[in-house]
C-alpha cells in the first residue's frame, strides 16, 4: 500500500494543538502506468511503444513523487499540481478507461475505498489532495504574527478554491463510483469550512493590528456567518455519518464563539461612541452566547473529548472577558450613565465583512497555460528529455539570472546611476563646458541640433503633431459616420414596424437595437481610445509649447545658436588659480568618464559568460553517475541531488562580486574628489553672473533636445497608431453602412414594393408629401402600413 496509506499519521488533523482544522490525504494503492499504457499504444495507435519509454517512464515517476511524500511542504505541493497538470494533458491523447486500475480511500473513512478504471477518478482524488495539502500548510502556520497569519490565510482560500473547482468541474466527469469524500455535499462542506478558517485568520489578524472595535465586529460577524453556513452544508445527505462528529461540534462552538466575539466588540464601540445603554444590551448578548458554549461543554462530555482543549481555553478566557465587562457595563450605567438600555431584539445586526473567497491557484485551474514551464515542465509525449533535468536546468538559470542580472550587474548599474546622481546635483558636466568653452557650443548640443535640424525643427515637429490631430480628427468622423448609418436605420425600422399588424411579417422582423449591439461596442471602444489618445497629444502638444522658445533657436544654424548663447569672453575670470582648479575638476571627469566606459565592457562580458554557461552536459553527467549508483534502472531523481553542480558552476561568478566591491570603492573616492574640487570651482566662479547664466542656458538647451527626442519618438508611434485604427474604423464604418444596406433591402422586400415606389410608400406612412415625391436615399426611410 502506497505512501498516504503508509503516512496516514502525518496528516492527522495536520496539528492537534491548532484552533483550526485541517483536511487529512486520501491514500491510495500503487499503480504502474508503464505497461498498460505500452500495450494500449501498441493496439490501439500501431505505434511502437519503445518510442514512448522515456515517456511512460516519466508518468510511472510523476505519480510516484505526488503519493511518496512523508511530509507536508511546498515540494509536496508542487509534485502534487505537476501530476495532476500532466493528467489534464495526457486525457486529451488517451481516453479515461484505459485499463488502469486506481484504488483510492476515503479521507475520513480509511478502511472505504472505491477502485475502478477511470483517469477522471485519479485525476479528482490527486486535486482533492492539493486541497488537503493547502489546509494543511495553513494549519502549520504559527499564525503568531501577521505574516504567518497572511500566508495561511491565502493557504486556506487556495484550498477553497480547490474544493471549489473540484466540485464544479471535476467530479462530474468521473465515470465511475466515487468515495464519500467526493461527493457534492462533502465538498461544499469543506470548501466553506476552509472559508470559515480564511475568514478567522482575517480577525486574527485584525486583532494584532489593534484595529478599530467596529471593524472587528464585522470580520467576527462575517466569521460567525461562515461556519452557520458550514454547520448547514455539513447536516446535508448522510454527512453527518461522514464528517468527524468533532468538525461539526467544533463548528457549533466557533459559531457561537465569534458571534459572541461580534457583539463584545461592538459594545466596545459603544462604549468608545459614549452609547452605554447600546453596549450594556450588546455585553449581556454576547455573555450570554457564552453561556451557551459553556452549557454545552459542561453539559455533555462528548463535547469535552471532542472539543480541543486550545479551543476549550479559548471559550474560557472569553467567558472571563466578556463576564467581566458586562458586570462592569451595567454597574457603570445603573450608577453613573443612566442610559436606557434596549432590548436585545431592537439591536441593529452588524454588517459582515468578508474577504475570504474561493481562489484556486491559476496553475490549477488552468494548468494548461503552464505546460512546457518550469511548474509542470514539458508535456509529456511530447519529448525525450528526463524532466528532472529540464527542471533542474530552469532552476539553474533561475538561480544564475538572480544571481548575475538581478544582483551583480543590477549592483553595476546602481553604481552608475549613483555617479550620475550626484554629477548631476553638481552641475555637472554642463559646468565645466561653460568654462571651458566660453564661446561656442559643447558637442552634444551640436549634435542634438543637428539632429532636430535634420527632422524640420520646431516647425516639423508642429507639423507632426497638426497630423496627429488631424488623424484623430478624421477617425472620429469615421465613428460619427458608422454611428449616423446605425441610427437611421433605426429610424426607418421604427416605421417598418409602425402599426405592423401582429404576427406579420413587419412585426416579427427583428429589431435593430438586438442587431446592432456589437457595433455600437465597438464604437463606444474606439471612442474611449481615441478620448485617451487625444489626451496625450494635448499633453505632447503643452510639452512643445513650453519648450517652444529653445527649440526654435535650436532648429536655427549653428552660427545662430552661438550667437544666442551667453559668452564669458568680455568677462573672463581672473582668479590665477582658476586654470589649476579646472584641469584638476576636467581629470576627474575625465577618469569618470573611463571609469563608466570600461563597467560597461565589464557588464558585456559578463552578460557573454553567463550566455555561454550551459548547465545541461553537467546536469546529464550528473545524472548518469547516480544512475551508475542505483541498483535498479528506474531511477528517481531529485533537485537536491544537483546541489553540488549548481554550487560548482556558480561558484565561478564569486569574483565578480569582489570586482564590485573594488568598484564602489574606487567610485566614493573619486566622487568626494570631485566634490572638493567642484566646490573650489563654485567659488572660483561664484561673482561671475555670466557664467552661471551660460551654463543655465546650455542645461536649457540639453533639457530641450531630450524632450525633442521624446516628442518626435511619441509622435511618430502616435502615427503609427494612428494609420492602424483608420484602417480598423474604415471598415467598421463600411461594416455598418453595409448592415444598414442590407435592412433597407430587407425592409423592401417585406413591403413588396420598388425603388419607384418608395416614395409614395414613404409619405402614405409618414402623412407628408404627395405622389410626385421623389426618394432621397441619404434620407432615412419611410413605409405606408402594409396588411
Amino acid at each position: 500500500m502506497y505512501l498516504f496509506r503508509q503516512a496516514s499519521a502525518v496528516d492527522k488533523d495536520a496539528n492537534n494543538n491548532s484552533a483550526l482544522l485541517a483536511v487529512r490525504f486520501k491514500t491510495t494503492e500503487k499503480t504502474v502506468f508503464f505497461k498498460q499504457l505500452s500495450d494500449y499504444i501498441a493496439s490501439s495507435y500501431a505505434e511502437p511503444p519503445e518510442a514512448y519509454r522515456d515517456d511512460l517512464r516519466v508518468l510511472d515517476e510523476l505519480r510516484q513523487a505526488a503519493t511518496s511524500a512523508l511530509d507536508v511542504n511546498n515540494n509536496v505541493l508542487k509534485r502534487n499540481i505537476r501530476y495532476y497538470g500532466q493528467l489534464c494533458f495526457i486525457l486529451s491523447k488517451f481516453p479515461a478507461d484505459v485499463g488502469i486500475k486506481f484504488t483510492w480511500y476515503s479521507a475520513f473513512d480509511p478502511e472505504s475505498s472505491v477502485t475502478c478504471q477511470d483517469l477522471y477518478y485519479e485525476r479528482a482524488c490527486v486535486l482533492f489532495n492539493i486541497g488537503s495539502i493547502y489546509s494543511q500548510l495553513a494549519c502549520r502556520e504559527s499564525r503568531n504574527d501577521k505574516d504567518s497569519l497572511t500566508k495561511a490565510f491565502g493557504y486556506f482560500q487556495s484550498a477553497a478554491g480547490v474544493f471549489h473547482l473540484l466540485q464544479h468541474k471535476i467530479v462530474c466527469e468521473c465515470r465511475s463510483q466515487l468515495t464519500t469524500d467526493l461527493s457534492s455535499y462533502m465538498l461544499t462542506a469543506l470548501e466553506n469550512l476552509m472559508l470559515s478558517q480564511a475568514q478567522e485568520c482575517v480577525w486574527s489578524r485584525s486583532v494584532l493590528s489593534s484595529m478599530k472595535d467596529s471593524n472587528v465586529a464585522r470580520v467576527a460577524a462575517q466569521v460567525a456567518e461562515l461556519y452557520d453556513v458550514t454547520i448547514e452544508a455539513g447536516s446535508q445527505g448522510s454527512l453527518a455519518d461522514t464528517i468527524p462528529q468533532a468538525w461539526l461540534d467544533t463548528f457549533k462552538v466557533k459559531k457561537l464563539y465569534f458571534s459572541a466575539e461580534a457583539q463584545y466588540r461592538k459594545a466596545q464601540d459603544c462604549l468608545a461612541s459614549c452609547h452605554y445603554g447600546e453596549e450594556v444590551a450588546r455585553m449581556k448578548l454576547a455573555n450570554d452566547l457564552c453561556g451557551q458554549i459553556n452549557e454545552l461543554i459542561l453539559s455533555d462530555q462528548r463535547w469535552s473529548k471532542h472539543i480541543r482543549s486550545v479551543i476549550v481555553d479559548m471559550t474560557k478566557q472569553q467567558m472571563e472577558l466578556v463576564s467581566s465587562n458586562c458586570s462592569r457595563a451595567t454597574h457603570d450605567n445603573d450608577v453613573i450613565y443612566l442610559d436606557p438600555v434596549p432590548s436585545a431584539s431592537s439591536l441593529s445586526a452588524i454588517s459582515p465583512y468578508k474577504l475570504a473567497q474561493s481562489k484556486a491557484p491559476e496553475i490549477v485551474e488552468n494548468p494548461g497555460k503552464f505546460l512546457g514551464e518550469d511548474d509542470l515542465g514539458p508535456p509529456i509525449f511530447k519529448g525525450l528529455v528526463p524532466f528532472v533535468i529540464h527542471q533542474a536546468a530552469s532552476l539553474y538559470e533561475d538561480r544564475k539570472e538572480q544571481l548575475v542580472a538581478r544582483d551583480l550587474i543590477a549592483s553595476l548599474d546602481e553604481l552608475t546611476a549613483d555617479c550620475e546622481s550626484v554629477l548631476s546635483s553638481l552641475n555637472l558636466p554642463y559646468a565645466l563646458e561653460a568654462i571651458q568653452k566660453p564661446v561656442g557650443l559643447p558637442p552634444s548640443i551640436l549634435v542634438g541640433a543637428d539632429e532636430i535640424r535634420s527632422e524640420g525643427g520646431l516647425l516639423g515637429l508642429k507639423r507632426l503633431l497638426d497630423s496627429a490631430i488631424g488623424a484623430n480628427k478624421r477617425a472620429n468622423d469615421y465613428l460619427d459616420e458608422s454611428e449616423r448609418a446605425l441610427i437611421d436605420e433605426a429610424r426607418e425600422d421604427q416605421r417598418v414596424r409602425l402599426n405592423a399588424p401582429p404576427g406579420s411579417e413587419r412585426a416579427n422582423r427583428p429589431p435593430s437595437n438586438e442587431l446592432t449591439n456589437t457595433f455600437h461596442s465597438e464604437i463606444a471602444r474606439f471612442r474611449n481610445t481615441l478620448h485617451e489618445a487625444s489626451q496625450k497629444d494635448a499633453l505632447i502638444k503643452d510639452i512643445v509649447d513650453k519648450w517652444s522658445n529653445f527649440l526654435s533657436l535650436l532648429s536655427c544654424s549653428r552660427d545662430e545658436i552661438e550667437r544666442q548663447v551667453p559668452s564669458t569672453t568680455v568677462n573672463p575670470i581672473t582668479d590665477p588659480n582658476h586654470s589649476r582648479i579646472v584641469e584638476r575638476l576636467q581629470q576627474y571627469m575625465g577618469e569618470v568618464s573611463i571609469m563608466k566606459r570600461e563597467r560597461l565592457k565589464s557588464i558585456e562580458k559578463l552578460k557573454r559568460i553567463a550566455a555561454e554557461d550551459d548547465v545541461t552536459p553537467a546536469l546529464n553527467e550528473e545524472m548518469q553517475r547516480l544512475a551508475s549508483l542505483s541498483s535498479t534502472p528506474i531511477l528517481k531523481y531529485e533537485l537536491h541531488q544537483f546541489e553540488d553542480v549548481f554550487l560548482q558552476r556558480l561558484d565561478k561568478y564569486t569574483s565578480w562580486r569582489k570586482y564590485i566591491a573594488e568598484e564602489s570603492e574606487v567610485q566614493t573616492e573619486l566622487l568626494d574628489s570631485i566634490r572638493e574640487a567642484n566646490q573650489a570651482f563654485i567659488m572660483a566662479r561664484t561673482n561671475h553672473p555670466l557664467l552661471q547664466q551660460r551654463e543655465q542656458f546650455l542645461i536649457g538647451m540639453d533639457t530641450a533636445i531630450k524632450r525633442f527626442r521624446e516628442v518626435s519618438f511619441n509622435l511618430h508611434d502616435g502615427l503609427r497608431f494612428y494609420a492602424k485604427i483608420e484602417s480598423d474604423l474604415a471598415k467598421l464604418k463600411d461594416s455598418c453602412m453595409d448592415f444598414a444596406m442590407a435592412r433597407h433591402l430587407n425592409a423592401k422586400d417585406i413591403l413588396g414594393i420598388s425603388q419607384e415606389d418608395m416614395s409614395a410608400a414613404l409619405s402614405q406612412s409618414s402623412g407628408q408629401g404627395g405622389a410626385n415625391a421623389v426618394w432621397d436615399p441619404s434620407m432615412p426611410l419611410r413605409y405606408s402600413k402594409r396588411d
